[in-house]
């Protein structure tokens, strides 16, 4: 595949990934194998690098799991990723995997969570390593169902019951010079939608977190929804996807700008806590996945660096967690490369800052188990 068409089915396929959304479903006819730097490992080993601080214990609260035509990300390639560092335990957001193919529509999202309750069944067993994966379980539900979201969520638990811990209802709408797939009818402030907000409120009754994943354009209205339900934490996903492509292309001063006063108000809701990651997906414009190799961990420090430590600085080391988003920001980087990157951004914070942001926030906000 030439470069331009590698380029193109990348953005194209970049942009829905954070959704875990099947390549094949976005471009039929193209190969993930040969366009997802998630099956090109050739690539990625142009960039090597020597785990820094290896024993350093770290809790990864944003990954995926899927199983699809020529494009899979199971235990076996996480397990191979994350073997460098001493990663602990891992928590899997949801991204439309192995939804049912039967029963009741609402129902069919229950489907992944029991997928993801076997995987991490496999990893408890202690056949694969001291890992253990998916210790926490956030799945998917249509909260516009209002009151009738109660047996969704009721089915998720029954599911999962150790380790299922909230919902992520996506909000990440943007303009077709952004997601040119977008579906017409998709509502454009979802998060202020009535229904919404009705089935919304049953997070609580379960004691069940919220992934906010939207855009930087959205998260006004990720702070009003922290404001209404101050008793429901919210977990701020990927630094509020600061958009790099389409119309924000050339314009990454001005989204630094507006995105700063938009975090800056978020922080001031203590239910929020910020993962610090996921910004090296295409969306975000930054182009690793066109260069002739991957970058360094410096590298992507330089890049990055500006993000992390405004909402470091904004919501305090307490309420923020790194995260990778693998496979998605795989894209761009290996593991080792990106989790060097965070251990290098806090050379200058205190051993318990530290611990908290690479383990102990997430073990707290996840209510996981001491591994």
């Amino acid at each position: 595949m030439s470069k331009i068409t590698r380029r193109n089915f990348i953005q194209q396929a970049g942009l829905f990934g954070a959704s875990g959304a099947a390549l094949g479903a976005i471009l039929p006819g193209y190969s993930s194998k040969s366009a997802n730097a998630q099956v090109m490992p050739d690539w990625l080993e142009l960039t090597q690098e020597v785990a820094l601080e290896p024993d350093l214990p770290i809790i990864d609260p944003h990954h995926h799991f899927w199983d699809r035509p020529n494009n899979r990300y199971m235990l076996e390639d996480l397990l191979e990723d994350t073997a460098a560092h001493n990663v602990r335990q891992t928590v899997f957001v949801e991204c439309t995997s192995m939804y049912r193919a039967d029963g009741p529509e609402e129902l069919k999202v229950v489907g992944e969570t029991e997928f993801v309750q076997g995987i991490a069944a496999k990893s408890a067993s202690g056949g694969y390593g001291d890992m253990r994966v998916a210790t926490g379980i956030v799945g998917s539900a249509d909260l516009r169902l209002g009151d009738g979201i109660a047996p969704v969520l009721e089915a998720h638990i029954a599911a999962s019951p150790q380790r299922f811990r909230g919902i992520r209802h996506r909000a990440a709408w943007a303009d077709r010079s952004v997601l040119p797939n977008l579906p017409a009818d998709a509502p454009q402030h979802i998060l202020l939608d009535s229904d919404f907000r009705k089935g919304y409120a049953h997070l609580r009754t379960y004691g069940l977190s919220f992934e906010g994943w939207l855009y930087h354009t959205h998260i006004a209205d990720l702070t009003d929804l922290a404001k209404t339900f101050p008793d429901t934490t919210i977990i701020f996903n990927h630094l509020g996807g600061p958009i790099g492509v389409g119309s924000y292309s050339d314009r990454r001063n001005e989204v630094f700008q507006s995105w700063k006063t938009a975090v800056a108000k978020l922080a001031e809701c203590p239910n929020v806590v910020a993962k610090v990651g996921g910004i090296q997906m295409v969306v975000n414009g930054y182009g690793w996945h066109e260069m002739s190799r991957p970058p360094t961990s410096d590298e992507l420090l330089t890049a990055n660096r500006d993000w992390y430590k405004y909402t470091i600085d904004q919501f305090g080391p307490d309420r923020c967690m790194f995260e990778s988003n693998f496979p998605v920001d795989k894209l761009s980087c290996s593991y080792t490369v990106l989790w060097n990157q965070f251990k290098k951004l806090t050379v200058g914070f205190s051993n318990d800052e530290r611990a908290a942001m690479f383990h102990d926030n997430a073990m707290r906000v996840y209510r996981l188990p001491r591994v």
